[in-house]
């Protein structure tokens, strides 16, 4: 089963298919890695297992031609989404018992797909803050540095990637919850064009802000993952068919090259680490080797911390304003401030945000008339000590609140364009880097070709999955 662990998702679900494989072996395979492994990172701490063999056996009854795209890969959920008849905490101690009768309709797409959960990935209390830690299960844990973080919100599933208790896994992103663990941990998130992934949805039913989408260690597993999740559902107001079976996974391998791409290390908006800065422009550079013009350049996004600021405050304040008035005692600090920003705020502030908002999509859709991609850091720093719950200053500025160090990521939020985090190289510590790879808004397919083209310019051996160091395991 060691070699089962080391196989590519898309290997797996091809050896499913056939035959050659049954959910099952997956399943015993990944019950025996995370006792290897996860008691020394905490990842996944919630389990599933007899709930996922039950649904392997349905799926065995079925036809191999009528067990769908995924054919019985097994994958877990971040702890925000609620899957039927299993403990679904949101990282809260409000939730700590909680569990759901019916599944998130994300996850009944999933399953309806083929997939098999058979864990909740950890996550930060409610999702908030690029730190996975709570009071419910503790802190995730960096599995190349066990005193660092993995950031967040998709800390758990990030971690569960790069060690092998996951071969794809699910994600969502608000300010960079998909593409910042995928930076810590070396593996890849993406953030699709809001509306690609359906979901049950929240306060907000036209919230634009908060996406769904695939992690994986490759490119081609982030796009079969994304392939299985796509599809609209009438209950998602904003969701929207998809190109059809295999579409992403065939984008990602048309050798699409971009003619001309831009790069910033700072989108004019935010410090950056220097040795971040570096490593990321000199992936960058090399689409220049192969031909494409790299030009240093980036969309007007001065005004994204003010517009992130207020929208997200009004969303935490429609989502949560209940919470804080019946369970305030049980909200960390950073949510009470935001949930309190949200209620104070007044019409004309949230006029300005939706007008500085339309201003950025018009800068963002001129900019990309004149570039495939922009090519940025996907966060700012390398990853940071876990006991930190947030990055408090970088390069010599400090920070006015927790979230404002994840401007690099969510600018591109605000702008609703798809992006990519690929990992694209090591510090002198030996910690990773990734690149962010944005595209226009609905070009998910040209993120997916880009980001594979610098896969194979960059050969970081991602698919690969590693143990924890220091962990004194072999």
């Amino acid at each position: 089963m060691t070699d089962v662990i080391m196989l590519e998702a898309v290997e797996i679900v091809g050896l499913l298919s056939t035959g050659q494989l049954t959910p099952h072996d997956l399943l015993d395979a990944l019950e025996a890695r995370i006792a290897l492994v996860d008691p020394q990172i905490n990842a996944l701490p919630t389990h599933c297992f007899e709930r996922a063999h039950a649904h392997a056996d349905r799926l065995l009854q079925m036809p191999l031609s009528k067990r769908g795209p995924l054919a019985g890969l097994p994958l877990p959920i971040k702890d925000l989404t609620d899957v039927a008849g299993v403990r679904s905490t949101q990282g809260s101690t409000i939730f700590a018992q909680h569990i759901p009768q019916q599944s998130d309709l994300l996850v009944e797409h999933l399953e309806a797909q083929g997939a098999i959960v058979y864990a909740k990935s950890n996550t930060p209390e409610f999702g908030a803050g690029a730190n996975t830690f709570n009071e419910v299960f503790g802190a995730t844990r960096n599995p190349r540095d066990q005193t660092l973080s993995v950031a967040g919100s998709s800390g758990g599933a990030a971690a569960a990637l790069a060690t092998g208790m996951a071969w794809v896994a699910h994600g969502s992103d608000f300010g960079g919850s998909l593409r910042n663990p995928a930076s810590f941990c070396n593996v890849v998130g993406f953030r699709p064009t809001p509306g690609r992934v359906a979901r049950t949805p929240g306060a907000k039913i036209d919230d634009l802000l908060n996406v769904e989408g695939p992690m994986a260690r490759t490119v081609s597993d982030c796009a079969l993952l994304f392939d299985a999740m796509c599809g609209a559902d009438s209950r998602d107001r904003l969701s929207r068919d998809g190109p059809g079976t295999g579409a992403w996974l065939a984008a990602a391998r048309s050798n699409w090259r971009p003619l001309r791409v831009a790069y910033s290390a700072d989108l004019g908006i935010t410090p950056v680490d220097p040795e971040v800065a570096e490593l990321t422009k000199k992936a960058a550079l090399r689409l220049a080797d192969i031909g494409v013009i790299v030009e240093e350049a980036h969309p007007d996004f001065s005004e994204a911390h003010e517009c992130f600021g207020t929208l997200r405050a009004y969303t935490f304040a429609a989502s949560k304003a209940g919470l804080l008035a019946t369970h305030r005692e049980q909200l960390k600090p950073e949510l009470v401030w935001n949930i309190e920003k949200g209620l104070a705020l007044s019409s004309a502030e949230l006029i300005r945000a939706e007008q500085q908002r339309a201003r950025m999509c018009r800068n963002a859709d001129a900019f990309f008339r004149q570039y495939d991609l922009l090519l940025c850091p996907a966060t700012i720093v390398p990853p940071y000590p876990v006991i930190n719950r947030f990055v408090d200053s970088c390069n010599g500025v400090k920070f006015s609140n927790y979230i404002e160090w994840l401007a690099i990521a969510y600018a591109i939020s605000i702008v609703a364009c798809p992006a990519m985090s690929l990992p694209c190289g090591f510090t002198g510590k030996g910690l990773p880097v990734g690149l962010q790879i944005v595209g226009r808004s609905g070009d998910d397919g040209r993120v997916f070709a880009g980001g594979r083209l610098l896969e194979e310019l960059l050969q970081m051996n991602t698919g690969v999955p590693i143990l924890p160091f220091g962990s004194g395991m072999q």
